[in-house]
């Protein structure tokens, strides 16, 4: 019985800790509390995915189909596999970690800003479970508005309107041509669920010329490529990260637009994907190395993180659009290491900003023998998000370039030229601020190592980090069946014109 509303349990859980929240008094720290409640009993109701989770089965499961506007056709239907089941768990491991490290750093506004976050929270969660387009379209827009209101009323400097603005002005349009795209489909197939639009493009059932296809198809991907976001379209993601809240920081970029790339442009377009595959692979590589070289003059440690950011879900795309299956693979796990490990990163540039009051590295330095466990966690993080072997980043990554390379040798060149530089970057990052000479500012201000929440916030991302690189073949069990799936198509297509051209 659970299992059937186990994804309405998780994804309004949030929504209904916001009505809550809005009835509580702000006295002390009620509201901290009640939010934290909130995203624990969530997080707790995203493991039973994993727990009763059928790893030997193909398609969707724990979904929940019923009927909701009969007229146009439009259905209340949730599901996951291998693509969201881990997707949907990482939301909500997240969560807490948000709360907490907002715990003391939202000073005013508090109601609103957890309100608003929950708000956010099952927006995510919606669009992860969603398998009618019209409902994910709901929830796809829902999670504009709350990521729009925290950069504007919460973000840190003042541009923080400029800043939510711009980054409305670069996602609504899209998200605008997005619908238009979905209106088509359902015009020449009467239907908005995916697994039935699934299997209409798996066999050409879609009606309409293959040119209005490539339009639709650009629609879609335009959409999720803003909002990913993929290079050159990245102009709102180094404002946005910088001013945003660490909470939002740790979810503003890359899960959504990825996850809806792999779910929906290779999942209801997967010819007119592989037509287009040798621009977004070759956006993806170049984004690679753009982002590292932006993150190399970096000063600003928000903006460094950010830059990083493009560097890594470049990445992603590389491995979406290589069409293997250890690319599409590594692509699906490196989704997860970049939420563990940035959100780990976040959070440490947030305790130094607690505690120094300044983004700014140069004013660091020498802070190893005041914060050592600071300084270790830091350490931990810059070596996961540059690749460690045994650490979590090297996995997805080695997969990504190993998959691209078979294809497209010339770019996977480039992308390993990127992962030399995010090394030097970060390593650079961690010298300036903690080894060398104590710095004037360090030096005058009397600053404490981590607290206990903040203890709570870092050791189970750094515990991941270590697990997720050793014992990869755990969540490998669900994502290589959902990763077979949406490579199979290219594979296919590659050996026919092989055979081809051999006759």
């Amino acid at each position: 019985m659970l299992n059937e509303y186990i994804l309405t349990l998780i994804t309004f859980v949030p929504l209904a800790g916001a009505v809550l929240l809005a009835l509580l008094p702000a006295k002390g720290k009620l509201i901290q509390w009640a939010a934290l409640l909130v995203t624990l009993v969530t997080f707790v109701l995203t493991l039973h995915l994993p727990a009763h989770y059928d790893y030997s089965a193909a398609g969707f499961q724990f979904e929940s189909d019923h009927l909701w506007i009969a007229s146009p056709a439009i259905r209340y239907h949730m599901g996951v596999d291998g693509l969201s089941l881990w997707l949907v768990v990482l939301a909500g491991f997240l969560a807490p970690f948000g709360v907490l490290t907002s715990w003391s750093s939202v000073r005013s506004r508090t109601k609103e800003f957890y309100i608003i976050f929950l708000l956010l929270q099952t927006a995510m969660f919606g669009i992860f479970v969603s398998l009618d387009l019209f409902l994910y379209y709901a929830f796809w827009e829902l999670s504009l508005v709350p990521t729009m209101l925290l950069l504007s009323i919460f973000g840190r400097t003042e541009n923080k309107r400029r800043t939510a603005i711009k980054y409305f002005l670069y996602t609504f349009p899209p998200s605008a041509l997005l619908l238009v795209g979905m209106l088509w489909l359902y015009a020449k197939t009467g239907t908005f669920d995916f697994p039935v639009l699934q299997k209409l493009a798996e066999t050409h059932a879609i009606g309409g010329t293959s040119c209005a296809l490539f339009l639709v198809s650009l629609s879609f991907l335009f959409a999720f490529a803003v909002k990913v976001p993929v290079f050159p379209l990245h102009g709102w993601l180094s404002d946005s990260i910088s001013d945003a809240p660490t909470a939002v920081a740790m979810v503003i970029a890359g899960k959504l637009g990825l996850y809806s790339m792999l779910r929906f442009s290779l999942g209801l377009f997967p010819e007119q994907s592989r037509h287009i595959a040798p621009l977004m692979v070759a956006l993806g590589a170049i984004g690679i190395v753009y982002g590292a070289l932006l993150a190399l003059v970096q000063t600003d440690m928000r903006r460094l993180a950010a830059y990083s950011t493009l560097g890594h879900l470049s990445f992603c795309v590389l491995g979406i659009f290589s069409f293997t299956i250890a690319s599409t693979d590594g692509t699906i796990y490196q989704l997860l290491n970049h939420g563990i490990s940035a959100g780990a990163l976040f959070i440490l540039m947030a305790i130094l900003y607690d505690r120094y009051g300044t983004y700014d590295m140069t004013q660091y330095g020498g802070l190893a023998s005041k914060l050592p466990w600071v300084t270790t966690m830091f350490v931990l993080t810059a070596l996961s998000l540059v690749g460690l072997p045994i650490l979590n980043g090297f996995v997805g990554e080695f997969l990504i370039l190993s998959g691209s390379f078979i294809v497209h040798p010339a770019w996977g060149t480039v992308a390993t030229l990127g992962v030399i530089l995010s090394a030097a970057y970060m390593l650079w990052a961690v010298q300036k601020t903690f080894y060398g000479n104590l710095s004037a500012k360090c030096s005058s201000v009397t600053a404490k190592d981590m607290n206990g929440r903040e203890h709570l916030a870092l050791w189970p991302l750094a515990v991941l980090m270590l697990v997720m690189g050793v014992a990869s073949p755990y969540w490998m069990r669900a994502i290589d069946m959902a990763g077979t799936k949406l490579a199979q198509p290219a594979v296919t297509t590659l050996s026919a014109n092989v055979m081809g051209g051999t006759r």
